[in-house]
């Protein structure tokens, strides 16, 4: 008995394809069918298109479009990193970065091309570069909503990214996660003027993918995308306008996350020591290093003590979610906020089933399960 076929948009096939750097004698290395398909000729099955969807770094449901998105090129959304940088991303960022932009795809789909929300942050406030980095960080909390009572109140790390994801989220942020499988790469995030997204490194710490979280927000309210790396390579290679708005979107995190005036109380009478450092960053559901480098920006301790500390406690870093349970790691990568408008759209009768499973990447099998568990995890 012969499989069924899905009747995909041939056009949209060759260009997902060359998109993604393949030329068609090289694809049908991987795909045997694939000029067929392209041709109109034939369909694939709906196995053969997960393989299409993964390969070439696009959602399923990108492949019914019934023409090719007019999006301009991937390396056009970073124009602040260094060309030399750009280029040596590996192919598991890069396809990454296409599939963040077949996120924004989706999220226009599926919300009729306006953002849900009612106040934007990316259009509402406006962050000068020049102005007073803790004014600014002072700006993004209030139109937030986060308060030092409510970030003191966190638990752990793992309820602080939470609700940190939330809060950026409600104003109209999509926040998705995935596992990079390169710990050079922290995040990175794709401006957009309707549906600007963030992706986070789920591999990495709680604490710094909320840093990452708040770092890459600062890009977008400059109207930029940005790549976060953990390490100083990045900055070291950018120059001029670039490199202060990196240096800037590091310094906004720092801040909307310890406020200065907070830091000075939290600092008052204690020794600078390793373990202050840690008991401060417990409080603020900060990592122990932004802590100590607040030490060393403030001449309170030695380029060498951070260093050894910093290093010491990289080798101590708690992981992120390694996965595990599927249905629990597609809500954490997807988000709540996404899976809630696809359900929507299928509640309102204007997706089947299959689409709805393009969405959300999976099949219509683990639909039932995964908004069982949806609604679990709102309770």
């Amino acid at each position: 008995m012969a499989k069924e076929t899905l009747p995909i948009t041939p056009a949209v096939l060759s260009w997902a394809r060359e998109r993604a750097g393949y030329s068609l004698q090289e694809a049908s290395g991987i795909f045997k069918k694939i000029a067929t398909w392209e041709a109109g000729e034939a369909a694939p099955t709906y196995a053969q298109l997960e393989a299409l969807s993964n390969k070439f770094g696009l959602p399923i449901a990108a492949f019914f479009f019934p023409e090719p998105p007019a999006l301009p090129p991937i390396r056009e959304s970073f124009r602040t990193l260094p060309d030399a940088e750009y280029n040596r991303l590996p192919p598991p960022m890069l396809l990454l970065l296409r599939k963040a932009k077949a996120m924004q795809l989706n999220l226009a789909e599926l919300c009729d091309g306006v953002n849900p929300v009612e106040r934007l942050v990316t259009r509402e406030l406006t962050v000068d570069e020049h102005a007073p980095v803790e004014r600014s960080a002072e700006r993004i909390r209030e139109f937030l909503g986060v308060t030092l009572d409510a970030q003191y109140a966190w638990r752990d790390g793992d309820v602080a990214l939470k609700a940190w994801r939330k809060a950026i989220q409600d104003v109209g942020i999509f926040v998705f996660k995935d596992a990079f499988h390169d710990d050079l790469y922290s995040g990175f995030s794709l401006y957009d003027s309707i549906f600007p997204v963030i992706f986070l490194n789920n591999s990495n710490a709680k604490t710094r993918q909320i840093f990452t979280l708040l770092h890459e927000l600062a890009h977008l309210l400059f109207h930029t995308s940005g790549i976060d790396m953990p390490d100083e390579r990045q900055i070291e290679a950018t120059h001029g306008h670039a490199r202060s708005i990196e240096l800037l979107c590091n310094s906004i995190a720092a801040h909307v996350l310890v406020p200065n005036a907070a830091f000075a109380l939290a600092v008052e009478g204690q020794l600078l020591s390793e373990g202050t450092a840690e008991r401060i960053a417990d409080r603020f559901s900060v990592s122990r290093e932004m802590i100590y480098r607040k030490f060393l920006d403030r001449g309170w301790i030695t380029q060498d003590a951070y260093r050894e500390a910093a290093r010491k406690w990289a080798g101590q870093l708690q992981r992120g979610d390694p996965g595990g349970d599927y249905y629990w790691t597609k809500i954490a990568y997807l988000g709540s906020d996404y899976i809630d408008l696809a359900l929507k759209r299928y509640s309102q009768n204007k997706i089947d089933e299959e689409r709805l499973s393009d969405y959300l990447d999976t099949k219509p099998r683990n639909i039932a399960a995964l908004t069982e568990r949806l609604q679990r995890s709102v309770r």
